[in-house]
């Protein structure tokens, strides 16, 4: 599996961890929900409006030092469920960010 794919698996991956943790494990009221998920799905949807994988796959890179933050937040602070959480969003953060570096690489 190349990085490109590698890349792409772990941005999804990450896009299905924010429906699981805010949709279902933590959801928060009905009414709320509304609002949640979209802002917690919003900077992963954004580079889909780029111009090619590459492209794509940086921006999407990009929107993940967001979740690296969030990530490191929660298992700093948390504990139990939403740490575990953390610690997924961290890793496939940082699988992201280098997999998308490791694009750049080979495009050379």
């Amino acid at each position: 599996m190349n990085a490109l794919r590698i890349g792409q698996l772990a941005w999804l991956l990450l896009a299905l961890l924010q429906v699981l943790w805010h949709g279902c494990l933590r959801a928060p009221p009905p009414a709320l929900l509304i609002a949640v998920l979209p802002l917690a799905l919003l900077p992963l949807a954004l580079p889909l409006l780029a111009r090619g994988a590459q492209r794509r796959l940086w921006w999407a890179a990009v929107a993940a030092l967001l979740y690296f933050s969030h990530g490191v937040m929660v298992v700093w602070a948390m504990h139990g469920l939403p740490r575990v959480l953390g610690w997924i969003e961290l890793l496939l953060a940082v699988l992201l960010i280098g997999a998308t570096g490791a694009t750049g690489r080979h495009a050379r």
